[in-house]
C-alpha cells in the first residue's frame, strides 16, 4: 500500500480507502462484510469511512462494522485504524434528525459511537452544508466533537469551493483546522476541479473522492447491456437511463485506454484520480473481496505518459 500524507497535517491516509455506504448494512451478509474488511486491513487499507446513515437500514453499517471490530481489531490493533463517520443527511423524523445544527451533528456522533462501540472517531465529517443554519454553528459543533475527545480530527464533505473556504477559515479560527474533504469526483464528475482543489491545496486540506467509479460506469460492467442485479438494473443511484448511447461509447474508449495500459478500467480510473498530488486517497466500495482486490491492483500502474493523458481528455470532453 501507497501512503500519503493528507494536506499538512500530520496524517497519513492508504491510497485507497474503504468506504461502507452500500454492501455492509442489515440487509447484507455479515461474513461477506467481516471478509472484505478483514482482507482490506490486511492489504493495509487502514482508514474506514461510515456515516450515520450509512445500511440499508440507516445506522447499521455502523452497527456491523462496530461488531466486526470487537471481533478482529480489538487492543492495539484500534490504534492502527483511522475510522471516520459524518451527520447531516436524513436519519431520524422530527425536527432534529438532519443538516447542520449542532444538536443534529453531536447527537449523531453520540449515536455513531454507540453504534460502533468506540470511544472516539478518528474523523468526524459535516456530511453536506446546511442552507438554513449558520455555518459557524456547523463549524462550532465540529470544534467541540474535537475538544471532547469524540472525533481526533473535523473534516467537511459535498461542500462548494466558496462554502468550502468559508468553513476551512472558521475552523482555522476556531483552533480545530479541518483535515480533510470528502467530495464527489470522478471521470464523470469534475467539478472539483472547477475551484476547490485549489482552495484545498491553499489552506493545506486532504481531498478523499467518493463515487471515484461513478456508481459503477467507470468499471467493464455495462460494456455488454445491463446485467441483473446491478446498479442500473435496480435503478438503485444508477439508471439505465444513465447509460446512454454517448456514454456507453466513452466507457468503450476508456476501457480500450485501459487495456493499452494493462489494468482494468476501474483501476484506470482510480489511478487517474491519484495522478493529481492534492489527491490524498480514493473511496472504494466492495462487494465482494475479488471486487476489492481488482480495485487494490490499481496501485501497480499510477504513473500516465502526456499521450494517455491526452486521450483519456479526448474521450472525457468528446460531446
Amino acid at each position: 500500500m501507497k501512503y500519503n500524507r493528507c494536506g499538512k497535517s500530520g496524517v497519513l491516509l492508504p491510497a485507497i480507502s474503504l468506504g461502507l455506504w452500500h454492501n455492509f448494512g442489515s440487509v447484507d451478509s455479515f461474513e461477506n462484510a467481516q471478509s472484505i474488511i478483514r482482507r482490506a486491513f490486511d492489504c493495509g487499507i487502514t482508514h474506514f469511512d461510515l456515516a450515520n446513515n450509512y445500511g440499508p437500514v440507516p445506522g447499521s453499517a455502523e452497527e456491523n462494522f462496530g461488531s466486526i471490530i470487537k471481533q478482529d481489531f480489538t487492543g492495539y490493533l484500534r490504534d492502527e485504524l483511522i475510522i471516520s463517520s459524518k451527520a447531516g443527511y436524513y436519519m431520524w423524523p422530527g425536527p432534529y434528525g438532519e443538516w447542520g445544527s449542532r444538536k443534529n451533528l453531536l447527537s449523531s456522533l453520540d449515536q455513531s459511537l454507540r453504534r460502533m462501540q468506540l470511544d472516539y472517531v478518528d474523523i468526524f465529517y459535516s456530511h453536506r452544508p446546511d442552507p438554513d443554519t449558520p455555518l459557524e454553528e456547523t463549524m462550532m459543533a465540529l470544534d467541540t466533537a474535537v475538544r471532547s475527545g469524540r472525533a481526533l480530527y473535523a473534516g467537511i464533505s459535498n461542500y462548494k469551493a466558496p462554502e468550502a473556504k468559508r468553513a476551512i477559515e472558521i475552523l482555522k479560527q476556531l483552533g480545530t483546522p479541518c483535515l480533510i474533504h470528502q467530495p464527489k469526483y470522478s471521470m464523470f464528475e469534475r467539478w472539483v476541479e472547477d475551484g476547490l482543489l485549489n482552495v484545498l491545496e491553499e489552506y493545506g486540506v486532504g481531498c478523499i473522492p467518493f463515487s471515484p467509479l461513478a456508481q459503477g460506469l467507470l468499471t467493464d460492467r455495462y460494456l455488454k447491456g445491463i446485467p441483473e442485479n446491478s446498479r442500473a438494473a435496480k435503478a438503485v443511484f444508477l439508471k439505465s437511463a444513465d447509460i446512454t448511447k454517448e456514454r456507453l461509447q466513452q466507457i468503450t474508449a476508456l476501457n480500450n485506454i485501459a487495456q493499452q495500459r494493462q489494468q482494468s478500467l476501474a483501476q484506470m480510473a482510480l489511478a487517474w484520480l491519484l495522478k493529481d498530488k492534492r489527491i490524498t486517497s480514493v473511496l472504494i466500495g466492495a462487494s465482494s473481496v475479488q471486487q476489492l482486490d481488482n480495485n487494490l491492483a490499481c496501485i501497480s500502474n499510477l504513473e500516465f505518459s502526456a499521450d494517455e493523458l491526452y486521450a483519456i481528455e479526448q474521450v472525457l470532453t468528446q460531446v
